[in-house]
């Protein structure tokens, strides 16, 4: 009989996908405030960029999950194509022309990848290939996070598919070691952009109970797309 090594996380540990959002948003926005705002080199700086580490991974994350329950995947990658089109004015006038583009590009190219990875799965190198491809791509490019960020998602969701298991049985409140396989590859990827980050980052990934939560209705959802270019024209503003 197979079983599945189970690691037991109290029930009022468990976070929802809609509570990752919010954490990984709350993060981000801290992350920006200090490094656009604040002196560098000081306690606060310091703090707010270490839980700023936070963001990315949860987003690459909730991508990669996104992709996976998501019933139309092109609306889904051009709904984050968009949101990094608005985003680009923002973005330039709080970096210039330094030849970067903002996250939500990376996301798309991580979609992108994903669905590479789901067509051509059966031919083995060629995923591979083509997931290396878009990585390569997102570091042509400059987006935030470049290369490291598209292969994140990539292995969030390739030991996801694999698996194919829920990430909580509804009866239990046992994790299977699948979410600790997710954090063990990924982390090499997280921790370059430092290690306490990588460790809250991995920790809040681990309490996902693998439902949706509270975000439900299109509105709320389509809001949370529209802070990400929003906040950072309020920092422009500010700054």
């Amino acid at each position: 009989m197979e079983t599945t090594a189970k690691i037991s996380v109290p029930l009022s540990l468990r976070l929802s996908g809609s509570a990752l959002k919010i954490i990984a948003i709350l993060s981000m926005v801290a992350d920006h405030c200090a490094y656009f705002l604040m002196e560098p080199d000081t306690p606060m700086y310091d703090c707010l960029r270490c839980i700023g580490r936070i963001a990315f991974p949860v987003f690459a994350f909730l991508v990669a999950e996104g992709f996976a329950h998501s019933r139309d995947r092109m609306r889904y990658f051009l709904i984050l194509l968009l949101a990094g089109a608005v985003s680009e004015l923002p973005w330039y006038l709080l970096n210039g022309a330094d030849g970067t583009h903002n996250v939500m590009f990376t996301l798309s190219l991580g979609v992108v990848a994903l669905a590479i990875f789901d067509r051509m799965c059966e031919h083995g190198p060629l995923s591979f290939i083509g997931i290396s491809g878009i990585a390569v791509l997102a570091w042509w490019l400059g987006t935030d996070y470049d290369w490291r960020g598209v292969l994140m998602i990539a292995v969030f969701y390739i030991l996801r598919h694999q698996t194919m298991r829920p990430w909580l049985e509804r009866s239990s409140t046992n994790f299977p070691s699948q979410a600790i396989l997710q954090i063990i590859f990924t982390f090499p990827l997280m921790a370059h952009y430092g290690i306490a980050g990588a460790l809250l980052a991995s920790a809040i990934i681990f309490l996902y109970d693998g439902t949706r939560g509270f975000i439900r209705s299109k509105s709320a959802k389509y809001s949370l797309y529209a802070i990400y270019p929003v906040h950072l024209m309020l920092i422009w503003l500010c700054g």
